[in-house]
C-alpha cells in the first residue's frame, strides 16, 4: 500500500510540473513570436525566457525520482 502512495505521488510531482511547464512555455511563446518578428535582435533574450519553464519540469523529475528511490 506504501509504494502505490508513493507512486502516485510521483506520478503526481511529474505530471502536474509538465502540465504547467506546458501552459508557461505556451504563453511565454506566442508572445516570444511576437517579439522577434517585431526586432529580431532580441532572439537570444527570448530563446532563454522560453528555456526557463523547462526547469519546472526537472524539478518535478527530481522530486518524482526522490520520492520513487528515497524512501528505502
Amino acid at each position: 500500500m506504501e509504494m502505490g502512495l508513493i507512486a502516485i505521488g510521483a506520478g503526481l510531482a511529474m505530471g502536474l510540473s509538465a502540465l504547467a511547464t506546458a501552459w508557461a512555455q505556451a504563453r511565454i511563446g506566442a508572445a516570444a513570436v511576437g517579439a522577434v518578428v517585431e526586432k529580431p535582435a532580441a532572439f537570444a533574450t527570448v530563446l532563454i525566457l522560453v528555456v526557463i519553464p523547462e526547469t519546472l519540469a526537472i524539478f518535478g523529475f527530481t522530486v518524482a525520482i526522490l520520492l520513487m528511490f528515497g524512501f528505502r
